[in-house]
């Protein structure tokens, strides 16, 4: 085309900008092969990876994501000996954690019983997730070298402590490409109240990765999910603007030897273009049945309850339209909840707080399970459900609980996990984990692993070292994992 080599993706860069049509094409050609050819899976026309490295078990990621630190020995972890030894002091050396406020052993206002045909025991604050007990393998040795809200966020997001590098939704678009071009790879759900977790969109950055794989926010309940994604003039006219613009930046991109960034920028342009109709038919849910807003929640007159239900409902829709990774966002409860960025913070009156979150995601999420695997998708998608770290086993004062690091619970469904499982062990105060403790590396290790990708393999030049979303880290936990 240039009298040079040019690379798959900057060829389908330049058929974007020759016209939708074309464009369509080369979709639609990246996606009739992906689903012919014989595994390990060829991946579309925009992916880092021209496979996947071994044959995927899942294509989409769901990431439900409880910010501010839910506790583990209040939902999937239960310890009976915290009633035995309510009141006492902790038997064991405390180590010093965020307000130091410390007091005695307390028991879980909660009582736990067996869910689904594997027993599998959940607390009173998720009775909805208790009947999808079978689709979940609950990790609870998940530990995190931080103890601090915006540290925490950025370690369960990127692996790093700090803001700079990419989160896991961007390094799986990045990887793995997109199964759609009229949306982005990676989409952060928010309704209601929902902000950012602390640390802020940074949490949701492509780093040093092109900018088109930065998560991009939907505002689920807003009657425009995204500022001025409907369009002001007929598309035509848009596109022959586009176009010329397109032409103005094909000659910009060759004298400046193809920069990734204004590869970039250009794709980020194509993709909002088509948002303009994506987005709105994505956000109408008014096809759904009532029995599906009902089983979501979307009906309720819980606000923020519907207003979650909402992103889990979209969540659905996102993935059946093929983008790669959705995440969900906490809304805010008020009295009883943590701050409007960590609403699952209680460092008081935990069972009010507690109560009310759940209250918030639990049929939701529960709704998304089941609605996913009646669709048979849930096969295809891996859900992810995480806070940034898990609280203690006594008092933070007299009825709330402070920050735990050293061992708590996550859980993984769908997208081939062996389900009504629990992998690894804390102590019997919930207190350290001390059988298989893991890592947020191992978790995301595990996620790529069932994604088709091999860890140590997705890598990215940057600063004159090759990174990758695990670091030097991470082991892939198959003991949760279906042969």
């Amino acid at each position: 085309m240039f009298g040079t080599p040019i690379h798959r993706r900057r060829w389908l860069d330049q058929t974007v900008r020759g016209g939708s049509l074309g464009f369509g094409a080369v979709a639609l050609s990246a996606l009739t092969s992906a689903e012919s050819s014989a595994r390990p899976t060829a991946l579309p026309a925009d992916a880092a990876l021209e496979r996947t490295h071994h044959p995927p078990r899942a294509k989409h990621v769901v990431f439900c994501y409880m910010s501010g630190g839910v506790s583990h020995v209040d939902s999937f972890d239960p310890k009976p000996r915290l009633a035995r030894e309510h009141g006492k002091p902790m038997p064991v050396p405390v180590e010093r954690t965020q307000f130091d406020n410390n007091g005695n052993v307390m028991q879980s206002p909660f009582a736990f019983a067996p869910g689904g045909e594997s027993g599998l025991p959940v607390s009173d604050l998720f009775p909805h997730l208790r009947q999808e007990a079978d689709e979940l393998a609950v990790v609870r040795s998940m530990t995190t070298p931080v103890n601090e809200h915006a540290q925490g966020n950025f370690v369960a997001h990127s692996g790093f402590p700090f803001m700079g590098h990419p989160s896991a939704g961007a390094w799986i678009s990045y990887g793995l490409g997109s199964e759609t071009q009229d949306l982005p790879g990676f989409v952060v759900l928010q309704s209601g109240s929902a902000v950012p977790p602390h640390g802020g969109v940074a949490l949701f950055s492509n780093g040093f990765l092109p900018g088109q794989h930065q998560g991009s926010t939907l505002k689920a309940d807003e009657p425009e999910a995204i500022r001025n994604v409907r369009p002001r003039e007929p598309l035509a006219s848009q596109r022959r603007r586009l176009d010329l613009v397109g032409a103005l930046d094909e000659n910009f991109l060759e004298r400046t030897a193809g920069d990734a960034r204004i590869a970039a920028a250009i794709r980020n342009q194509e993709t909002a273009f088509r948002m303009q109709a994506a987005v709105p038919d994505l956000c109408d849910v008014s096809g759904e049945t009532k029995a599906t807003l009902s089983r979501y929640g979307v009906d309720s007159g819980d606000r923020e309850l519907s207003a979650y239900a909402r992103q889990c409902l979209l969540a659905r829709r996102l993935v059946e339209r093929g983008v790669r990774f959705v995440e969900l966002s906490c809304l805010t409860r008020g009295i009883g909840a943590g701050g409007a960025a960590n609403p699952w913070d209680q460092h008081g009156d935990l069972a009010r707080g507690h109560a009310a979150m759940a209250k918030q995601v639990d049929q939701p999420i529960a709704a998304l399970i089941g609605d996913l695997r009646d669709r048979g998708l849930l096969d295809d998608t891996l859900i992810v459900w995480s806070g940034e770290f898990g609280r203690t086993p006594f008092s933070q004062g007299s009825n709330g609980r402070d920050h735990n690091p050293f061992g708590f619970s996550v859980w993984l469904a769908g997208g081939g996990v062996k389900g009504g499982t629990t992998y690894g062990a804390t102590d019997d105060f919930g207190y350290h984990a001390v059988e298989n403790p893991c890592t947020f590396y191992d978790l995301w290790a595990t996620v790529l692993h069932q994604l088709g990708v091999d860890h140590e393999r997705l890598t990215y030049r940057h600063g004159g070292r090759d990174f990758r979303l695990t670091d030097v880290h991470g082991h892939v936990l198959s003991e949760v994992l279906d042969a």
